[in-house]
């Protein structure tokens, strides 16, 4: 029971109201209950039942919600919506206007004692971080309300914010323990009967991204297939929508570009009639990786100038720093090696090992690249180790096979002949043993 709540409290706030009104503890009583009950109940040794404080709310004139808790009537529905509209802030790109009203919000909802009202505050300023990228912030933000919410609330009830900390690990290059998270919060969904749609279908899409870089791939086909089947269930358009645009990165990788554009188009259109801002750029970026996978250079570029374009003004700064990295990625199969290696170094200060690590290898190899095509080789070196590094901390096995051959070629190339068999035989280790031989047994899955 909240201290709000405690007898001692409602007995105060009895008192204080009776002598406002000039009352004494008879009127106030009559007719079903007696003056000395009043004075019991005033000095807090008593517990009043319901019927009670209705009787003794309707003579005072104030709502029983009111002299049970001390919020007017209605207040905690009124904070429902506010949080509403602090998520629709969020979700058309005004993070800094968001992360005011969720502070706010979190402020009202602990001074009146709201539990679920705080949890989803502390989500919104989580996400708010995320958003921005200070991943430290959104760790604990998403831990915070998972706290609040308490071990006895319903799994159903804390996935988002375990889905918030798996993602902030996720974009720290924190891999398997972005997996753990995902695989053991599900296995705890299935395997209790805990079949709620929308949490289902947050995990299976989110869990999605990881495994991929991790070279997982069987399991996140299996992780789209699974919320695909899940999304008719959900009655959210922007967790559907979230899902369409995860699942592209699955038929991407199994070259079923036009299954993966139709999805892609389904998570756009409903991100419009959302007016979800930052996800739509990132329907712009996928869309960009999409065309570039098929060598549609041209189109590629546009797409990714539009979602860096979108996501900068919306101020997303570690969504807009990677999509500079793929934008980069294209300029260079382009020919525009140039620009590309400028648009690199504006951004690459900006990633680091717990801030988009595979982003920022990507963006080392890119530049090693550049620079092994300007015969620099030392310089490529350089980005090649420093990539090498950031990969090995994150477990992206398919990036670190790659990696280990362009080195490789880089030390035959300049008379490194042992230095070049180490690093085909790293490579090779990576690639023949793929990301998920190092995940435990796949979780659960739901009886769809």
């Amino acid at each position: 029971m909240a201290e709000r709540d405690d007898p001692e409290i409602i007995g105060r706030r009895v008192q204080q109201l009776r002598t406002e009104l000039g009352l004494t503890q008879r009127q106030l009583a009559e007719p079903a209950y007696t003056p000395a009950y009043i004075s019991t109940l005033e000095a807090g040794r008593v517990r009043p039942s319901e019927p009670a404080l209705r009787h003794i709310a309707e003579r005072l004139g104030v709502g029983y919600e009111e002299l049970a808790t001390g919020r007017p009537t209605g207040y905690a529905t009124e904070l429902r919506l506010k949080l509403t509209g602090a998520q629709r802030t969020l979700a058309t790109g005004e993070t800094e206007t968001a992360a005011a009203e969720f502070t706010k919000l979190l402020d009202d909802a602990e001074r009146h004692g709201l539990v679920a009202e705080q949890a989803d505050a502390l989500l919104g300023l989580g996400e708010c971080a995320l958003e921005t990228g200070d991943l430290e912030t959104a760790r604990q933000r998403f831990e915070e309300a998972e706290a609040r919410l308490g071990e006895d609330a319903p799994l159903p009830a804390r996935v988002p914010a375990l889905r918030g900390r798996a993602v902030a690990h996720y974009l720290a290059g924190e891999l398997r323990y972005s997996c753990y998270l995902f695989e053991s919060t599900l296995d705890e969904l299935n395997r209790t009967g805990m079949h709620d749609p929308d949490a289902l279908l947050l995990l299976y899409s989110g869990v999605i991204a990881p495994y991929m870089d991790m070279g997982a791939h069987a399991r996140a086909a299996q992780a789209a297939e699974l919320a695909l089947a899940l999304a008719p269930q959900s009655g959210d358009l922007a967790l559907v929508a979230r899902m369409h645009r995860s699942v592209a990165r699955t038929m991407i990788a199994e070259g079923r570009t036009d299954e993966a554009d139709a999805s892609l188009a389904k998570a756009s259109e409903l991100y419009r009639r959302l007016q979800i801002r930052t996800e739509l750029a990132n329907c712009h970026w996928m869309r960009g990786y999409l065309h570039a996978q098929n060598g549609a250079y041209e189109r590629a570029e546009q797409e990714l100038r539009e979602a860096r374009r979108m996501l900068s003004a919306k101020r997303a700064a570690l969504y807009h720093s990677q999509a500079t990295v793929e934008l980069a990625d294209v300029l260079h199969r382009r020919g525009k090696s140039q620009e590309a290696a400028a648009l690199l170094h504006e951004v690459i200060s900006d990633l680091t090992s717990e801030r988009g690590a595979l982003h920022s290898a990507a963006a080392h190899r890119l530049l090693g690249i550049i620079a092994e095509d300007a015969r620099d080789t030392d310089t490529a070196e350089e980005h090649y180790v420093r990539a090498l590094s950031l990969l090995e901390r994150a477990g992206a096995a398919a990036d670190l096979a790659d990696l280990c051959r362009l080195l490789g070629d880089l030390f035959r190339r300049t008379g490194r002949v042992e230095a070049a068999l180490d690093a085909y035989r790293t490579g090779l280790g990576h690639r023949t043993a793929p990301g998920h031989t190092t995940l435990g047994p796949a979780p659960a899955q739901p009886p769809l």
